[in-house]
């Protein structure tokens, strides 16, 4: 199933996109797309649907993010190829960071560069979404049952707050409206192997990045068995598993970072694509 929420932003409503791509309403059907909605089963109950019963919604209707996040938790240095653009050795253990749920914005919502900001960067990332509890997972094998789906994620970087003005680097990574996430959750039916997936990104119509999952330093299970060592995953929390080679800081000077008026581009295969123009806070 590929689930959003369409609507004006802080108003949207849970809708399905059918198989001949028209939106369904499930407001009748659930209250949210969220963490209660995936710990009492929803994805379940909504296979379960005669999908064609469910009203069809007018198209033009704004995309918001997939669901209400609860935490999400960031892998950094992930790919092979990024790690050799920026010149960074391989982790030996996943890189943690994390991202404020406030930071996810629609898939084609306005970015905006920070007060000041000459460093911002793109990232484009598949981004896991947790369906069940998990906790002390015992090993990899266990952790793909604990994922309720996948989606785009823009993993938005201001590199200068991230890498230059000490200490975390949460100070790059949450800013208001860098994390669009969308357009779709597709559940993990629908990805049976999430290390085969292909990732793009342009700018003003550039290509920037072209990569694929396959290339993870740590694949999918691997993170969420990780993380479950350190923390409680719970329905609807959200992790940004990476980004591949052809970010602006991996570019020869003087880098092409963002600015006011450009057009960033992202999709992953079979979860759908983003726009976004970026503007200025």
């Amino acid at each position: 199933m590929r689930l959003l929420r369409v609507g004006a932003p802080g108003q949207e409503s849970p809708a399905l996109l059918d198989e001949a791509g028209r939106l369904r309403d499930l407001g009748g059907v659930v209250a949210d797309l969220d963490g209660s909605f995936l710990a009492g089963g929803g994805v379940e109950r909504l296979a379960g649907l005669d999908v064609e019963s469910l009203p069809v919604l007018p198209e033009g209707l704004r995309t918001g993010p997939p669901l209400r996040p609860g935490k999400i938790v960031c892998v950094g240095l992930n790919y092979r190829d990024h790690a050799a653009e920026i010149d960074a050795p391989l982790p030996t253990e996943p890189v943690v960071f994390m991202k404020a749920a406030d930071t996810v914005v629609g898939p084609d919502d306005e970015v905006l560069l920070p007060r000041g900001s000459t460093k911002t960067d793109w990232e484009v990332e598949l981004a896991v979404v947790i369906g069940r509890t998990a906790r002390y997972l015992a090993g990899p094998e266990e952790a793909l049952d604990h994922v309720a789906g996948y989606a785009v994620s823009h993993d938005v970087s201001e590199r200068e707050y991230q890498l230059e003005r000490g200490g975390q680097w949460d100070k790059g990574k949450n800013c208001e409206t860098f994390n669009p996430l969308g357009p779709w959750l597709v559940t993990a039916d629908e990805v049976p192997d999430p290390q085969q997936l292909g990732l793009r990104l342009w700018v003003n119509g550039t290509p920037r990045q072209d990569g694929n999952t396959g290339n993870m330093v740590f694949p999918v299970a691997e993170i969420v068995h990780y993380l479950s060592q350190f923390m409680v995953l719970y329905p609807g929390d959200v992790i940004n598993t990476g980004t591949p080679a052809g970010v602006a800081l991996g570019q020869p000077e003087p880098k092409p970072y963002l600015v006011a008026g450009d057009v960033v581009e992202l999709e992953i295969d079979g979860l759908g694509r983003q726009r976004q123009t970026v503007g200025q806070a």
